[in-house]
């Protein structure tokens, strides 16, 4: 199942910095990444994912680097930048908070379940 649009507009920029903190990637590798690791739940194609990287990008949140690849092929891969790092924390505590205040309502967590 698919998160709709206006939760994956607040999920996406968030979940980008989150890999790219543990690794730099490139686009494609992203796309796969978030798919894979989330059981396709957050999963976005590239017209979704690179108008994201280019705004965190412009917003100085990471940063890109053209480099050729093993195979040859010129490949953008993208480094969460310090600032990056403060944004993603702050966005974590708030999801945080956001997903507690769900478990607080029976809507996630163990505590949730179907009438």
């Amino acid at each position: 199942m698919r998160i709709e649009r206006e939760l994956m507009r607040g999920a996406g920029p968030v979940t980008v910095l989150r890999l790219l903190k543990q690794r730099e990637m490139y686009g494609y590798e992203l796309v796969v990444a978030l798919s894979q690791r989330t059981d396709g739940v957050l999963a976005m194609g590239q017209s979704t994912l690179y108008p994201l990287l280019y705004s965190l990008e412009a917003k100085g949140f990471v940063r890109g680097e053209w480099r050729e690849a093993p195979s040859g092929r010129r490949r953008k891969y993208y480094v969460i930048t310090p600032k990056g790092r403060t944004r993603l924390k702050a966005e974590q505590a708030q999801w945080r908070r956001l997903l507690g205040a769900m478990a607080s309502l029976g809507l996630v967590g163990p505590a949730h379940s179907e009438p």
